[in-house]
């Protein structure tokens, strides 16, 4: 049982905000020790836990591509775009993007996208755009952050509900091989994958249901911030006449 303070040190360090690098690499090295093994025994354990996780490693590549595109204007264009596309809301843009991101990550497509490669330098910036074409001026910083938030949403939900319908994604093989050594059942990857089907719609209609009625909150924000904000419905009805 003495093995288990590991685990407790990561709680700890966890709880009080310290370094999560270091937090879990003290608490390797402790468990290590307590569990008799040697310090060649700990780094060999730390280094095949590196080797069989180096893709994690990969956004060390990407960034500079994505630090390049936004230095020479791709979040620009993102709301040059959204401007054009008058009846484009911030609760719809997101609303589509979720369904993408769902379907890609059921056809195992998860890696083409995601916040870093696509949500920060593209998708946010087109999300607020749309909202203060909306609003008519810069939004404050609650209203920022909220968008922010739900356009990570969008990513993370699509994403989680979505890759379990792929029937090679690591999740379902796990699920697969944990029954079969534990209860010696015998559990086809097909039908875990089919099973998660009804999931991903359901996660799509409820996420997707608080994502169309995000510009409804956020012109709520912006009434109690004193913003001025014209709807699409009051546009419209100012064009008709």
């Amino acid at each position: 049982m003495l093995v288990l303070i590991g685990v407790l040190l990561v709680v700890l360090g966890f709880a009080l905000r310290l370094n999560p690098l270091v937090v879990v690499t003290v608490a390797g090295i402790v468990t290590g020790f307590l569990g008799h093994l040697s310090v060649t025994a700990i780094l060999n354990a730390f280094g095949n836990g590196f080797a069989s996780s180096r893709s994690v490693t990969l956004f060390v590549l990407v960034l500079p591509v994505i630090g390049l595109i936004e230095r020479f204007g791709l979040q620009e264009q993102g709301r040059r775009l959204i401007a054009r596309l008058d009846g484009l809301t911030t609760g719809r843009l997101l609303v589509i993007y979720q369904f993408i991101r769902q379907v890609s990550s059921a056809l195992g497509l998860a890696s083409i996208n995601g916040p870093a490669a696509l949500v920060r330098p593209l998708i946010y910036p087109m999300a607020e755009g749309a909202a203060e074409r909306r609003f008519g001026r810069a939004l404050p910083e609650p209203m920022r952050e909220r968008v922010k938030a739900f356009s990570a949403s969008a990513d993370t939900v699509g994403q989680f509900f979505g890759e379990d319908i792929f029937v090679a994604i690591g999740s379902i093989l796990l699920i697969t091989g944990f029954v079969d050594t534990t209860y010696h059942l015998k559990l086809d990857a097909l039908d875990v994958a089919l099973w998660a089907i009804p999931t991903a719609i359901c996660a799509y209609v409820i996420h997707g249901t608080r994502l169309y009625l995000l510009d409804r909150r956020l012109g709520r924000m912006a009434e109690a911030a004193g913003i001025s904000g014209r709807t699409d419905r009051t546009e419209a009805r100012e064009a008709g006449r």
